[in-house]
């Protein structure tokens, strides 16, 4: 799945004091099979965890992220990044981030040598939570390199409007992101709650019209 395609170009400064700990659920749907995400987010001082757990109803399949790391000036700066998909090993993978050195290694089937690792690079879970350390005002795209565990690819996303949007936790001003996909290409879109900038819906249309949903049903937030 790629509504992980979440990260942000870095070289913008806070613009509001993001919480210091995030509850949120959401309900998804992909081909017609309904699930839930739920995520914590938690800052202690200078270093943040997350963690998020994606359940098929039926108990179909189980999906475990966990990202871990520190937070400077900039926000985010991922350390350690793994990906288990219940029973599939196979599947399993790992980021781990040397600022160092500044190398990204990523274990997973294919074990791809250290590939060089840039400023501002994400995780697909670090992504999500990324937004609230941006200044979306007078800004029309975004641009961000970020990593699934498996590869490391360069995103770019127009902000196209602010908009109401209904979802089973309240209505939220949102700004909207477009992935502004060419033929044949996957698109995604993206809602973020306008007051904290955290998404409160996705959707990701694959280039064979398959469509994977993404809403937000509670949200809990403490400063």
């Amino acid at each position: 799945m790629k509504w992980f395609m979440i990260a942000c170009l870095l070289c913008t400064p806070v613009y509001a004091a993001p919480p210091d700990s995030v509850q949120a659920s959401y309900e998804i749907s992909k081909n017609g099979l309904p699930g839930k995400i739920d995520e914590t987010y938690t800052r202690n001082g200078d270093h943040y965890t997350l963690s998020s757990t994606t359940v098929a109803l039926g108990g179909l399949f189980k999906i475990s992220v966990a990202s871990r790391g520190l937070i400077n000036h900039l926000g985010l700066r991922p350390q350690h990044f793994e990906y288990k998909f219940n029973g599939r090993p196979d599947k399993d993978r790992v980021a781990e981030f040397d600022w160092v050195a500044q190398q990204l290694t990523l274990a997973n089937p294919a074990q791809h040598p250290p590939i060089a690792l840039q400023e501002g690079t994400q995780d697909r879970l670090s992504a999500m939570y990324q937004f609230m350390f941006i200044n979306f005002k007078d800004r029309s795209v975004l641009n961000f390199t970020m990593t699934d565990g498996n590869k490391l690819d360069n995103y770019h996303y127009a902000i196209v409007s602010r908009q109401k949007l209904d979802t089973p936790a309240g209505q939220f001003d949102s700004i909207y992101l477009d992935s502004q996909a060419k033929p044949g290409e996957s698109r995604t879109e993206i809602w973020l709650s306008s007051e904290y900038n955290l998404p409160c819906q996705m959707i990701i249309t694959d280039a064979n019209g398959d469509q994977y949903t993404q809403k937000l049903s509670s949200l809990k937030i403490l400063p």
